[in-house]
């Protein structure tokens, strides 16, 4: 049976400044942080915290960052997320259309669902790329769309990817960039380092008490399949046994922590500094959590977290580049498109 229209694949990443301007960035600053998914907290407060305190003095402190992070192409995260957009499809032919689109500034999410309405897709697949789900990442994404299609007259099929972290692909993708790392020089550990949340965001809710009651972080099960910190774990679980390694030579850590309330633990500074004291001098860094460069992988751990570890005593940091737009990563967004039996085989490992 031929297809009636094409299936529109919507994929969505976090979002960068248009600039590196101190303007664009609190632009970019108000609209993250007053997400209700980010920061969820009322929204009076909210408002009054974002445009009265964080934007305007944190703004030109990130604008300084973002412009070590340009490049003259432009930020990197939007770069590689354009190039992904033309591989896939490429990868995927006619029958399908497509778009890249940002939670936050642009492209936008409005603009891509925009152009899928007008071309009238049949299906539509949306995408986000956060290979662990979180409320504040993939759930915002999702509601977003949502928001934005629920007044359309004519609603296409459509399909949500929750998080691939147990996609075989996406493990081998990382796990090959790190290899050429351990084949050319020996390391004494390797650190797995994933974007933190709020404690409070974890179990919110599931109906899970803690962490500790779900066994999150020595398994990934039905219970806790949605708990950001599982799957963080699952997923350096997955990419040692690819390396082979040893659960005694890595560590799982949490970074970018903001505010005074409690986050995920380990945190990477407080990682860092345990491993200094157990004489580790040489260190291999992943950030799986991330799936193109940006300004928490290449800025924050590649260079702050490196001189951190230099300045307690390490030799060798190294950070292993994001997957960007490497063959293997585009293979499993091909797979993760096309293949059901592959999320089918994803389900049943946690149920």
């Amino acid at each position: 049976m031929s297809h009636i229209g094409k299936t529109g694949v919507l994929l969505v990443n976090q979002g960068t400044p248009d600039s590196a301007s101190v303007p664009d960035v609190r632009k970019y600053l108000r609209e993250f942080l007053m997400d209700e998914r980010v920061m969820d907290i009322p929204y009076l407060n909210r408002w009054l915290l974002v445009n009265l305190v964080i934007a305007p003095t944190r703004a030109p402190k990130s604008a300084k960052i973002y412009q070590e992070l340009w490049t003259p192409e432009g930020s990197p995260l939007k770069v590689y997320g354009y190039r992904v957009e033309e591989l896939l499809q490429k990868a995927l032919g006619e029958a399908y259309d497509v778009q890249l689109a940002m939670r936050y500034q642009s492209p936008s999410i409005e603009n891509a669902l925009a152009r899928f309405k007008a071309a009238k897709v049949s299906k539509l697949i949306v995408l986000p790329l956060y290979p662990q789900y979180a409320s504040a990442t993939t759930g915002s994404v999702q509601q977003k769309v949502m928001e934005l299609v629920k007044s359309w007259q004519e609603i296409p099929e459509m399909r949500f990817v929750n998080n691939f972290l147990s996609e075989p692909k996406f493990t081998e993708a990382f796990a090959a960039l790190g290899r050429k790392y351990l084949e050319a020089a020996t390391y004494d550990h390797v650190v797995f380092t994933y974007h933190g949340l709020p404690v409070r965001q974890l179990h919110k809710d599931d109906g899970v008490t803690s962490c500790d009651q779900a066994h999150c972080t020595s398994s990934f099960t039905q219970a806790n399949q949605f708990c950001y910190r599982a799957q963080c774990y699952e997923t350096s679980r997955l990419l040692a046994a690819q390396l082979g390694l040893a659960a005694k030579n890595y560590t799982v850590c949490f970074q970018s922590r903001l505010g005074s309330s409690p986050w995920i633990q380990p945190y990477t500074e407080d990682t860092i500094k345990d491993l200094s004291a157990k004489g580790i001098k040489k260190a291999l860094v992943f950030a799986p959590s991330f799936i193109a460069d940006c300004l928490e992988t290449t800025i924050e751990v590649g260079h702050e977290y490196k001189e951190l570890f230099e300045a307690h005593g390490g030799t060798h940091w190294q950070l292993v580049e994001s997957l960007n737009d490497s063959p293997l990563w585009i293979e499993c967004l091909q797979e993760l498109v096309t293949s059901k039996a592959i999320r089918s085989a994803r389900l049943q490992a946690v149920a």
